[in-house]
């Protein structure tokens, strides 16, 4: 029987380095090629049926649902980290046995294949939790995929924590994931936000069920340029030009 399999979008931020001229747009609807990030990124996981795609919308949550009718949408009021911004899906998952892709609105490069891959991966490794990694030639402030001696799951360390060991690796996460939805809630109540940023991390989310024993995988693919997410105005720039590179726009 196939899997029943929801998705959580991340798109509540507001996106303050992409403020400029006045504009005070959610970063999600920041346009590249006359889309909204946030619309790419829908059309890439449209595989999965609409009304299981969860929106986890914040700041000026009503111009996104205005320009995103139709899918479920979940509030986060304030925003205390990737951990967090899930949590505030939990009312849409509580009761829900399947699979959860967790993905973010403001990485508009990734293509449906690469999602597809990710998904499948998960299924066919009986993963309680698989996290997407990429190798990639950008030079990019992602944590990186710490593996044991036998090439397994070890734990992410953020990019500000690595060692000089730890920055040479060119494995990057990606920061999507899939969780079995039964695994990932109970996890997520056991996130701390004790750290500088006074937040909670979903990164942390894959080493608590590594400790409870859960089945780990990891799905690494050649990301390239599918890795950039937006978080400037130069990388926004960035995504439009291999968008259009793409024939995309």
């Amino acid at each position: 029987m196939k899997k029943q399999l929801k998705a959580v979008v991340l798109a509540a931020g507001k996106g303050t380095r992409l403020q400029t001229e006045g504009c005070d747009l959610p970063k999600v609807m920041r346009v590249a090629c006359r889309r909204p990030l946030l619309g790419w990124v829908l059309d890439a996981i449209s595989f999965i049926n609409k009304e299981d795609i969860i929106i986890v919308a914040g700041y000026k949550r009503e111009d996104v649902m205005a320009q995103f009718p139709g899918y479920t949408y979940a509030l986060q009021e304030e925003q205390l980290g990737t951990g967090h911004a899930v949590m505030s899906a939990e009312g849409q998952l509580r009761d829900f046995n399947g699979s959860v892709l967790v993905c973010y609105g403001d990485m508009p490069l990734l293509t449906r294949a690469t999602y597809e891959t990710l998904v499948s991966a998960h299924h066919e490794g009986k993963n309680d939790c698989t996290i997407l990694s990429g190798r990639s030639d950008e030079r990019l402030p992602y944590g990186r995929i710490v593996r044991d001696e036998n090439g397994g799951f070890l734990k992410i360390v953020e990019d500000k924590d690595c060692t000089a060991e730890e920055k040479a690796i060119n494995e990057l996460n990606t920061g999507l994931y899939m969780f079995e939805a039964e695994k990932l809630l109970p996890a997520l109540k056991k996130l701390k936000n004790n750290n500088s940023q006074g937040e909670y991390y979903l990164t942390d989310v894959p080493a608590i069920l590594k400790a409870k024993g859960s089945a780990i995988g990891i799905c690494t693919l050649e990301l390239g340029s599918e890795i950039i997410g937006v978080n400037t105005v130069e990388q926004l720039m960035q995504a439009e030009d291999i968008l259009r590179r793409r024939d995309a726009c």
